[in-house]
C-alpha cells in the first residue's frame, strides 16, 4: 500500500508553496493520495474488523431512493412529509433486509398490526 502511494507521489507531485498565504491548490490525484495516506487505518479497517463491510454500498443504497424521489418531484413539500417518507422507507428497507414479504407487512401495518423488525 505504501509503495503504491509512493509511486503515486512520484507521478503526481505536490505543488510547492509559492510565497502566497493559505493552502496551495493540489491536483485531485495528489489530494486522494494524501487522504489515503492520512486515513489508511480507516481505509483498511475492513481487513482487521470482520464487522466492517468492504464497501458502504448498503448505506448508499439506503440514501439513493429519497434522493431519486426528491429529484423526480423537485422537493418534498414539507419537512413533515419528508420525515414520514423516510420513516416508511426505513421500515420497508429493514424488513426487506430481514427477508420479510413487504406487501404482507404493508397490509398488516394498514390493519393496525405492523410487523416488528428484529433487532440485533
Amino acid at each position: 500500500f505504501e509503495a503504491t502511494l509512493a509511486e503515486g507521489d512520484l507521478l503526481n507531485p505536490r505543488v510547492q508553496a509559492n510565497g502566497q498565504r493559505g493552502r496551495i491548490k493540489q491536483s485531485k490525484a495528489a489530494n486522494l493520495i494524501g487522504r489515503l495516506r492520512d486515513y489508511s487505518d480507516d481505509v483498511w479497517r475492513f481487513m482487521t474488523d470482520p464487522n466492517v463491510p468492504f464497501t458502504n454500498n448498503v448505506a448508499e443504497q439506503a440514501v439513493r431512493m429519497p434522493k431519486v424521489k426528491q429529484k423526480i418531484s423537485g422537493c418534498f413539500r414539507t419537512s413533515d412529509g419528508a420525515d414520514i417518507y423516510c420513516i416508511i422507507r426505513s421500515y420497508l428497507a429493514t424488513l426487506n433486509k430481514q427477508g420479510a414479504k413487504l406487501f404482507d407487512a404493508l397490509t398488516q401495518a394498514f390493519q393496525g398490526a405492523p410487523v416488528q423488525p428484529r433487532f440485533g
